[in-house]
């Protein structure tokens, strides 16, 4: 499984990529504005930022809502550098663009995927990754895990090489369920993936270690 970090946050990002398990980054407009970037120039000066820190893909995410401007926007984002990847939304104008992006040689990522529905048409066009968003479902009451589960299934049946990057994953128990089911990339919090190292016979198992080592040396 490939680990992403979901945030704009460069020291939280800088912190993931010194671990030596970060994979890529996703971001959105929403935590752009969390870390006060504002302005076009600004927010493509912040993905380069960004692009220099990790060696892996890097979401960028159209504003768009049509086709024409999608398209605008995405060839503008993948100038930027040669690990962004634009990112679109499950619309019809989405798909339309993730199929004219996959003729001319630009990777995408179509995010807010809720259905199996919508991962099949976006593999079809040619999606790079499809972003389920575990968390937000579970908000209401619906079965996150279980979409890609299904999404996991159909593209096994078809060989589509589209990537399955769970998104929107709140916790560690998040990250291990998604991997069980076959889940490509996990996009989550910093805190959800270093949760991942903690557990109470650990920390109990290194001070008992480290109680009989200062015994032993009197």
């Amino acid at each position: 499984m490939k680990f992403f970090i979901d945030t704009a946050n460069l020291d939280q990002i800088r912190d993931a990529q010194a671990l030596g398990i970060l994979d890529g980054v996703t971001t959105n407009p929403s935590l752009m504005a969390k870390e006060g970037i504002s302005g076009d120039e600004a927010v493509k000066a912040h993905y380069v930022a960004i692009c220099e820190i990790v060696d892996g893909d890097v979401s960028a995410e159209v504003i768009a809502t049509d086709y024409e401007g999608m398209i605008s926007e995405g060839r503008v984002l993948a100038d930027l550098h040669a690990n962004i990847v634009v990112k679109v939304p499950a619309t019809l104008a989405g798909i339309r663009a993730i199929r004219w992006f996959t003729d001319n040689g630009i990777r995408t990522n179509c995010t807010l995927i809720f259905s199996a529905g919508q991962a099949l048409l976006a593999a079809k066009a040619g999606a790079t990754y499809v972003s389920p968003f575990v968390g937000r479902l579970d908000d209401i009451s619906s079965d996150g895990l279980q979409l890609i589960e299904k999404i996991r299934v159909i593209f096994d049946n078809y060989d589509y090489g589209t990537e399955i990057l769970a998104a929107s994953v709140r916790h560690s128990m998040h990250i291990i369920e998604c991997a069980e089911i076959g889940a490509d990339i996990m996009t989550g919090p910093l805190s959800a993936i270093v949760g991942l190292l903690k557990h109470p016979l650990t920390d109990s198992g290194l001070a008992q270690f480290l109680a009989d080592h200062a015994k032993a040396k009197g």
